[in-house]
């Protein structure tokens, strides 16, 4: 969900994308925006976009270093071994 809004997106977007129900997207854009990922961003009525945040960012950085550390664990070392 985050990596969709790091340029900005609409729910459905964001829904389609993440391959999750609305009732899902709901649950998750929540969490994001009361945790300070997202923002909500108004686009016009009643258009709305959500934009990652700096601590968002900061947090898929931070995923995308777990998930590097993991798969050299595991020998996908990105080098075809």
């Amino acid at each position: 969900m985050l990596r969709v809004g790091e340029n900005g997106a609409g729910k459905t977007e964001i829904m389609y994308s993440a391959n999750m129900s609305y009732a899902q997207i709901q649950k998750y854009l929540g969490f994001l925006l009361t945790h300070g990922f997202i923002n909500k961003v108004k686009m016009g009525n009643p258009s709305v976009s959500y934009q990652v945040t700096d601590k968002g960012g900061e947090l898929l950085r931070n995923i995308d270093g777990i998930v590097e550390v993991l798969e050299f664990r595991n020998g996908h070392n990105g080098n075809g071994a």
